[in-house]
C-alpha cells in the first residue's frame, strides 16, 4: 500500500479492505506519498464511499439511501449515503468527538515557522482532534493566509512539540462571506504533505472550535474555503451538534485505471 501511494503521489491514497469488526461495512486505510498512514476521516474517505456508491458496490435500503459503518484507525464511524435516481447525491461522514489538545503560546517561533510576521497571528494556536490532531492557527485576514510560506522542518518540529499532525492556518475572512465562514490552508510536513487543497480532517476540528468559541451556532452548517492558493478551490461543509461532527458533500469520479504489479 505504501508503494502504491508513493507511485500515485496524491495527498492520500485510500485502500478499501474487508472489515475486522462485524459491525463495520468496510475497513479503510490511507497513506501519504511519504508512507505515513493517516486515520482522520476526511475527503479521502468521502471519495472512497462515493466511488462505492456510484459503482453499485454498496447495498441500498428501501428509501434509496443507506447507513454504513467505516472502520478507520481503530474507530467505528457512521457514514450516510443519499441516493437519487440510482446515483449518489451526497455523502455524510461522522468524525470522532472533538478533543482539545495543547496550546502553542510561543507565537514568535510559530510565526517564523510559517514565514509570517508575529503580528499577523491574532491569538494562540490550539491543537484540536476529531480523529486527527491538527494545529489551528488563526490569523488576521485572507491575505495573511495566502502569504504563509512554511519552513517545513521548523514547522514539523513545532507540530511535534504541540502533539499536532498538520497545521491549519485560517481566518474569518472568506472569499464568499455569504456562503462561507472561514478561509484556510493546510500544511502537513510531518507526513510529507506540503499543502492539501481540501482537508476534512482539519475542517472538522476548526468547525468544532468555532462553535465552542461562539463564532457560529451549534447545529449550523460551517463552510470552510480551502485550496485557493493552489488554484484548486474547494468548499468543505461541516456540521457540529454537541459532540457530533459531520462533514459532507458530493464527488466526481475523474479517472479509472488498472495498476499492474
Amino acid at each position: 500500500m505504501r508503494a502504491v501511494a508513493r507511485e500515485f503521489n496524491q495527498s492520500e491514497t485510500t485502500f478499501l479492505l474487508a472489515p475486522t469488526r462485524p459491525e463495520a461495512t468496510r475497513r479503510l486505510r490511507s497513506f501519504t506519498p511519504a508512507g505515513a498512514e493517516v486515520v482522520g476521516p476526511g475527503h479521502n474517505t468521502l471519495g472512497a464511499w462515493w466511488w462505492l456508491a456510484a459503482g453499485g458496490r454498496i447495498e441500498l435500503d428501501a428509501e434509496g439511501g443507506t447507513a454504513l459503518v467505516q472502520e478507520i484507525g481503530g474507530r467505528m464511524l457512521p457514514v450516510q449515503v443519499t441516493m437519487r435516481g440510482g446515483r449518489p447525491e451526497a455523502i455524510v461522514i461522522h468524525q470522532a468527538a472533538p478533543e482539545l489538545g495543547r496550546t502553542v503560546t510561543d507565537r514568535d517561533e510559530l510565526a517564523t515557522a510559517l514565514g509570517l510576521p508575529v503580528a499577523d497571528l491574532v491569538e494562540d494556536a490550539t491543537v484540536v482532534s476529531t480523529g486527527a490532531a491538527h494545529l489551528l492557527v488563526p490569523v488576521r485576514d485572507r491575505a495573511v493566509v495566502d502569504r504563509a510560506r512554511p519552513d517545513a522542518p521548523r514547522l514539523a518540529a513545532t507540530l511535534a512539540a504541540a502533539g499536532g499532525q498538520g497545521c491549519y492556518v485560517y481566518c474569518l475572512d472568506p472569499v464568499d462571506p455569504a456562503a462561507a465562514v472561514a478561509y484556510a490552508r493546510f500544511f502537513n510536513p510531518t507526513v510529507g504533505i506540503s499543502e492539501d487543497p481540501a482537508t476534512g480532517s482539519a475542517a472538522g476540528p476548526l468547525a468544532s472550535r468555532l462553535v465552542a468559541q461562539g463564532v457560529v451556532a451549534d447545529g449550523a452548517d460551517v463552510v470552510v474555503e480551502q485550496g485557493h492558493a493552489m488554484g484548486r478551490p474547494s468548499r468543505i461543509r461541516v456540521q457540529v451538534s454537541g459532540d457530533q461532527v459531520r462533514i459532507g458533500g458530493a464527488c466526481v469520479v475523474v479517472a479509472e485505471g488498472t495498476l499492474r504489479l
